[in-house]
């Protein structure tokens, strides 16, 4: 595992955008980011190789979610550490179910990005 790659699984292209840069220029830490639960499987073992993945709870309507992203992962064997963003009241469905995952942060969108750099440092060798 590399203490310094930070995994980012979000839907939305500017977002995702934004926050890896805001990872790899502020904390002059690799970041990589996907859209899709496909995209995420399509990295195979790299994705292993994270400290940190931050997956968004909803990865677009009528498709696989941060849920299956965090199942994916962790049925792969990958011990690091997991943390979800939503833009979604806490009684939605899929924020429910993340709930019970027991071993992963919630955190809500939109989230400053001081949040978001104070999360990411918590997983720094």
């Amino acid at each position: 595992m590399d203490n310094d790659f930070v995994l980012y699984v979000e839907d939305d292209d500017d977002l995702r955008k934004v926050v890896v840069e805001l990872v790899t220029a502020v904390l002059e830490r690799r970041c990589v980011g996907v859209g899709s639960y496909e995209e995420l499987v399509a990295l195979g073992d790299q994705a292993f190789r994270s400290g940190l993945a931050i997956l968004d709870i909803n990865l677009g309507a009528n498709r696989r979610s941060g849920i299956d992203a965090y199942a994916w992962l962790r049925n792969k064997g990958y011990r690091g550490r997991i943390v979800f963003l939503t833009g979604h009241a806490s009684m939605h469905p899929l924020v429910v179910e993340a709930q019970r995952v027991g071993d992963a942060e919630i955190f809500s969108k939109p989230i400053e990005s001081d949040r978001l750099l104070s999360i990411v440092e918590g997983t720094r060798a």
